[in-house]
């Protein structure tokens, strides 16, 4: 894979992981949520950088 398109994976990633954070707020799972919300901005972050 090039490196443009592993950034864009990870990105991706990112977002769907913003999705679930979403989602498990929505239930009240506030821990889960806050976990799920460190993993997307750490897999958005790297895809950024990575770009």
């Amino acid at each position: 894979m090039t490196g443009n398109a592993i950034a864009v994976v990870l990105v991706f990633v990112g977002l769907f992981l913003a999705g679930g954070v979403f989602s498990l707020f929505k239930q009240g799972l506030k821990i889960g949520a806050a976990v799920c919300a460190v993993g997307a901005v750490m897999a958005v972050t790297a895809g950024v950088l990575w770009w």
